[in-house]
């Protein structure tokens, strides 16, 4: 599969989905898997070369010293090194995005662009280079966000300890020997921190969109919440495919009482200590 590019073709056009952690981004990108037509658009670029893992708990809370968060989380697996090569990790990850209809799709947080940019060995540092390096070609970029920071926040305080990011069984091979969710603990020092990370991703995005020029396609939590089908039948839209393929739902929120009691409670402890909100 190490021929495979983009260069060449004007129709279809490969998609890349822009976003941050607990923004809503795997219901849409699961939609999109669903119908067939639209690639595969997986989480290629969260896996770190030394480990081929993608970030754990512990390891988003670098430079935190608080035992009660950091002692709390999963111990680090030190996993295995990567040892393909750019061109070998190139053809794969291409292989692994594409369906029979030509479409290629995939998924890029932004605390993943420098591992994307490690991967493509651009000397130039450039996310857009290294992105046309994969792709032959500028994708369609679909970003999503979240607006509501707090809620955003607390689902990923909740998904690190329990180390459980969607609401069905994570497939075999990944990384779910969190504790129970009815185990996991509040700590609004734990949610100011990803808040400042997830805030910081976002941040990120938009400023690198408006100094490329690039108005990307903006999804936003609430809406796709609201109209999952809706939404990606618009995206099916822009990416010249029949949108009447559009599926319904195929995952279920994951916010529970137990997320509006925290927010809340967040709410109030950032309020009073200048916590990200």
């Amino acid at each position: 599969m190490g021929s495979v590019s983009f260069s060449d073709m004007s129709e279809p056009r490969p998609y890349l989905v822009c976003a941050s952690q607990r923004s809503g981004s795997t219901l849409l990108v699961e939609s999109l898997a669903a119908t067939g037509v639209a690639g595969r658009p997986g989480e290629f670029f969260q896996y770190f070369a030394s480990s081929s893992l993608s970030p754990q708990p512990r390891e988003w809370f670098a430079g935190v010293d608080d035992e009660k968060i950091v002692g709390a989380l999963a111990i680090t697996d030190p996993g295995t090194v990567d040892t393909r090569t750019a061109d070998q990790w190139r053809a794969d990850v291409l292989a692994q995005g594409l369906t029979p209809s030509g479409v290629w799709g995939g998924k890029l947080m932004w605390n993943q662009t420098p591992l994307l940019i490690a991967r493509t060995r651009v000397a130039s540092g450039s996310l857009r280079t290294a992105l046309r390096w994969l792709l032959g070609t500028d994708p369609l970029f679909v970003h999503v966000h979240r607006d509501d920071l707090v809620a955003q926040a607390v689902s990923m305080w909740r998904a690190v300890q329990t180390r459980v990011w969607r609401d069905s069984p994570e497939p075999s091979g990944f990384h779910n020997e969190g504790v129970p969710d009815e185990e996991a603990f509040y700590s609004a020092e734990g949610i100011a921190h990803l808040a400042g990370i997830l805030a910081d991703q976002e941040q990120r995005w938009r400023a690198w969109f408006a100094e490329e020029g690039i108005e990307p396609f903006r999804v936003e939590f609430g809406d796709l919440v609201k109209d999952p089908t809706g939404t990606t039948a618009h995206v099916l839209s822009e990416l010249g495919q029949d949108p009447s393929l559009a599926p319904p739902p195929p995952l279920k929120p994951q916010s529970n009482a137990r997320s509006k009691e925290w927010a809340q409670r967040y709410r109030v402890d950032a309020e009073r200590n200048g916590y990200p909100l």
